[in-house]
């Protein structure tokens, strides 16, 4: 196992956005104040053609975060090689300023599966997550972040609590996180946690970005209410809320706004942003005035 020491590059504490390409033309000709992008890594393993010509033009411009949904770092099987030698080409191609991963597998001997599975925390599942993502670090060259997970059940057999994984995780291989509040919110409200209690004990000195996105909401068999990660609407006032009191106790960090179903037109995208980067500002004026 190697812990990862080496140099990593930033993202602007900034509010930063999707990119999708229905977007493509009102970005490069409306030059929006957005800090940066970020574009799932799978949409652009392809060698060459329209989606790279577009990513070549805005990276031009802006900063890129790089987010994979497809590595299955928590699966009971080895890392694709494949998969990982095209993310290393994406990698140096674009140069992004971060990387990152979700918690989940989504991989079996049948093949892939559209999804993001959760796992059961337990020594057996820190030992094989700590070196699927050495191996990932390994072969990039550089720092990823780790994502908290959505969850929609919970496993018997866990013996390590959530937080305490991801951070055992980051301590023995260098890795930073990626704190989702939405994914907060949503595992909180499925398992009738407190999302408070658990951003106060996140180790926010660890996290290089933050993920906010809007949820869905139902009902589950018993009648009580269920949270769905949906990705479909605006950031929800409860979610939001949240955002600030990590923004109070992380200072202010760099803040992706999710929205990959049912997307908008890019007004109502930036509308999120410049929302995201008020927050971001009044963060920054109320520790200068605590300072002064």
């Amino acid at each position: 196992m190697h812990r990862f020491d080496g140099a990593a590059a930033h993202l602007p504490a900034r509010s930063g956005l999707g990119l999708k390409p229905e977007h493509y033309q009102a970005i490069f000709d409306g030059e929006p104040d957005v800090g940066f992008f970020e574009v799932h890594a799978e949409n652009y393993m392809g060698a060459g053609g329209p989606p790279h010509r577009w990513l070549e033009a805005i990276a031009e411009r802006y900063p890129l975060s790089l987010h994979g949904v497809a590595l299955s770092i928590g699966a009971a099987r080895p890392l694709d090689k494949a998969h990982l030698a095209r993310l290393k080409a994406l990698v140096e191609r674009y140069a992004p300023r971060s990387f990152s991963e979700h918690l989940a597998w989504s991989t079996h001997d049948l093949g892939f599966l559209n999804d993001l599975l959760p796992l059961p925390y337990t020594e057996e599942t820190l030992d094989r997550v700590s070196a699927h993502v050495d191996e990932t670090q390994q072969a990039l060259g550089r720092r990823m972040l780790i994502e908290n997970p959505s969850t929609y059940v919970l496993f018997e057999e866990s013996t390590i609590d959530e937080i305490d994984f991801l951070a055992a995780v980051s301590e023995r291989t260098g890795c930073g996180l990626l704190l989702d509040v939405n994914n907060v919110m949503v595992s909180a409200v499925n398992h009738g946690l407190d999302p408070l209690a658990y951003l106060d004990r996140f180790p926010v000195e660890r996290v290089g970005e933050i993920h906010l996105a809007g949820y869905d909401e139902t009902v589950d068999g018993a009648g009580e209410r269920l949270l769905i990660d949906a990705h479909a609407t605006a950031v929800r006032n409860d979610v939001f809320a949240l955002y600030e009191h990590v923004l109070r106790l992380a200072g202010p960090l760099p803040t992706l706004v999710e929205w990959d179903n049912d997307v908008p037109a890019f007004d109502v995208l930036y509308a999120e942003a410049r929302r995201v980067d008020a927050a971001l500002a009044a963060e920054t004026a109320r520790r200068n005035c605590r300072a002064a």
